[in-house]
């Protein structure tokens, strides 16, 4: 069984001509270029770490390791799925095709959410590392983040590419040095890895709880979670059944690295608890070295940042543009959603995904956060629900990378991923499930009535077998 609209059904659903087709201009060193810049290491390690700090304390790089580990299997079902269902539709194609067209639009909604929330998350820290040169309102800086990747989202692929690829040589730098003068500066050794204590109100160390680890992970998942790009540009990759998998598994094991290592050094070097639970990483770098070396550290993950817009904008913009090709939107939505630039670029998807993230900017980031983690956490669920799923039928004999340990893995996932959601704070649960409790009265009212002729997932001619 599959849900997913053959051509001669896609057809026949409207009269108007079908959308334009995104180009396959890129392959593997480009496409984990593109990838590990939205994972973007030094931005996620100098703007979403020092929050983990300041609630798990030494239990931060071990509560990273093990959502890496985790992020593992998340990467075999990307991997399976982003080569069986090539779309750049990303993980609502993959769960409509195999689970079901409610579950594929669920798993829309969250990744929508995400794509849409992550951006200003990120956009909002580059204030804090352009303090050096300049002083600027953390939402207003953010928000020409957002408008500045907007307009280099418009630009051709292989630019962005290019330009992004740069801009990542300068964040590995900088995390690098990092990682360097915080072991060179160790205060404590290994087992303060492992010592699970975090400075409290009064200054005193307090235990972290296991819990407050498991709590923690929903957040550790979303530090390594831009390894999913690499689904959403395999419209645009060369030969996708094999280089999804590549780009997937190549971008985790080189983030993971270029994350944890750092915050292993930042652990031991940390000249005490309250210190490093403070997360002023920033100030910690130039005290283990001097001014100069701060501001270049600091300039570096400016750019890393704005890096790290482009590639979200340019992410988020294919899955909007995915959505109205496979009709999720009454027509007149769809039809300008779809359309493409000069660049071969979807322009109206790029401005209509990058001019509300700079209007984000602008709302509590706590809460920004916390939506975000549960979106991440419910959209793996259900990605590991459609793996289990992917070897039924047709698709048993479909090519496509192939994880090991199936069934075991997706199974796990499930399970562990389950736990997560239950240990989140209840108006973040409350938050994510008000905004899904709408979509589905969405699909109930519009999308299902319509079934012949909206929300029909369709491939690219030259994906498919």
């Amino acid at each position: 069984m599959t849900d997913t609209l053959t051509p001669v059904e896609g057809a026949a659903v409207e009269a108007s001509d079908g959308p334009q087709k995104l180009k396959r201009s890129i392959g593997v060193v480009g496409g984990t270029l593109l990838t590990l810049s939205c994972v973007t290491p030094a931005s996620t390690l100098f703007v979403v770490v020092p929050d983990l700090f300041g609630s798990l304390g030494t239990a931060t790089a071990l509560t990273i390791a093990i959502g890496s580990l985790l992020c593992i299997a998340v990467a075999f079902c990307y991997s399976e799925l982003g080569t069986l269902i090539p779309s750049a539709g990303g993980e609502y194609a993959m769960v409509s095709t195999l689970a079901g067209r409610l579950a594929g639009w669920l798993v829309f909604v969250l990744s929508l959410l995400v794509v849409m929330v992550v951006p200003p998350v990120i956009a909002m820290g580059t204030a804090d590392y352009l303090a050096p040169i300049v002083h600027l309102d953390p939402a207003m800086a953010g928000a020409g983040v957002m408008l500045l990747a907007t307009l280099a989202g418009l630009l051709d692929l292989r630019a962005n590419a290019w330009i992004t690829g740069v801009f990542l040589v300068l964040e590995v730098i900088a995390a690098a040095v990092v990682a360097v003068l915080g072991f060179a500066h160790a205060e404590r050794g290994p087992a303060s890895l492992v010592s699970m204590e975090v400075a409290g109100a009064d200054g005193h160390a307090d235990t972290v709880t296991g819990l407050l680890v498991v709590s923690g992970l929903a957040i550790a998942l979303f530090v390594t979670q831009g390894f999913s790009t690499a689904v959403y540009l395999s419209e645009e990759l060369e030969n996708p059944r094999r280089n999804v998998a590549r780009t997937v598994l190549a971008t985790l094991g080189i983030s993971a690295v270029i994350i944890l290592v750092p915050v292993v050094a930042i652990t031991l070097g940390a000249s005490d608890l309250q210190e490093l639970t403070g997360g002023d990483l920033s100030a910690m770098v130039t005290a283990w070295s001097n001014s100069a070396v701060g501001t270049f550290v600091s300039l570096c993950v400016a750019l890393a940042i704005i890096n790290a817009g482009i590639v979200m904008v340019i992410q988020n913009s294919r899955v909007l543009y995915a959505s109205a090709r496979d009709k999720a939107w009454p027509r007149p939505v769809n039809d300008v959603l779809a359309r493409l630039g000069r660049f071969g670029s979807p322009w109206v998807a790029t401005l209509a995904v990058g001019v509300p993230g700079a209007a984000l900017c602008f709302v509590n980031l706590d809460t920004l956060y916390g939506v975000t983690g549960v979106s991440v956490t419910g959209m793996y669920l259900l990605v590991a629900v459609a793996a289990l799923l992917a070897r039924r039928g047709s698709h048993r004999h479909t090519r496509a990378w192939r994880m090991p340990l199936w069934p075991a893995m997706p199974v796990l996932l499930i399970v562990v991923l389950g736990y997560i959601l239950t240990q989140q704070e209840t108006a973040h649960l409350l938050w994510t499930g008000g905004i899904t409790a709408a979509a589905t009265l969405y699909w109930a009212l519009y999308l299902r009535p319509r079934r012949d002729t909206r929300w029909l997932v369709t491939l690219p001619e030259d994906a498919r077998d």
